[in-house]
């Protein structure tokens, strides 16, 4: 039990350190909670910062989902305990307490943490959103389909129900995220991928 705590502890912490805010540091560019779409996230930083800055943000909040979870399964907690791990590294992402609980939208944390799980579900995730992107050329839309159909992948493959759970409550969460961007969408005003 204490483990579980500790992991759990760990694993929000871990979840907080903020790529996009760290990243803008080092390379001295404005704070991305500043500047664009005002969310310390890829996709923003690309925006304010080039694909380099972009790029290496992306990979450090899909990095620290799979370490969380990596770690979680490697110590030997329960499946239990590894979602629980899985949705405190998410939700330190999304509520960083290092940033004023500002954080990103969850995407790539998201999928860092499914390729831990269960790395046939993370690719196929990757494949759902660059098929659902390059029909409708929408980032948001490509993520919250392909991260939609996560709970069913994880069925199919593992038949683990506290991962199904844990994987449509995270997609829940990302729905909520991401609602400035459902709306955009429905009125046909999102940016598309150039």
């Amino acid at each position: 039990m204490i483990i579980n705590l500790f992991a759990i502890l760990l694993a929000y912490l871990f979840g907080s350190i903020s790529s996009a805010i760290i990243v803008c540091r080092l390379l001295k560019l404005p704070d991305p909670r500043t500047q664009g779409s005002q969310n310390p996230g890829a996709t923003n930083v690309l925006r304010i910062g080039g694909k380099k800055a972009a790029a290496i943000t992306l990979f450090g909040d899909v990095l620290k989902g799979l370490i969380a979870v990596v770690i979680a399964k490697w110590i030997g907690l329960t499946p239990l305990g590894i979602a629980l791990v899985t949705l405190a590294v998410f939700l330190g992402h999304l509520f960083p307490i290092f940033f004023g609980f500002k954080g990103g939208k969850g995407v790539a944390t998201f999928l860092g943490c499914i390729l831990a799980l269960s790395w046939p579900v993370g690719l196929a995730w990757l494949v759902d959103w660059l098929i659902v992107a390059l029909i409708f050329r929408y980032s948001s839309l490509a993520s919250l389909l392909a991260s939609l159909l996560t709970p069913i992948y994880i069925w199919y493959l593992t038949h683990n129900l506290i991962y199904v759970l844990t994987t449509l409550l995270m997609s829940m969460v990302l729905i909520v995220r991401h609602r400035r961007n459902v709306g955009q969408l429905i009125k046909g005003e999102e940016r598309k991928i150039s």
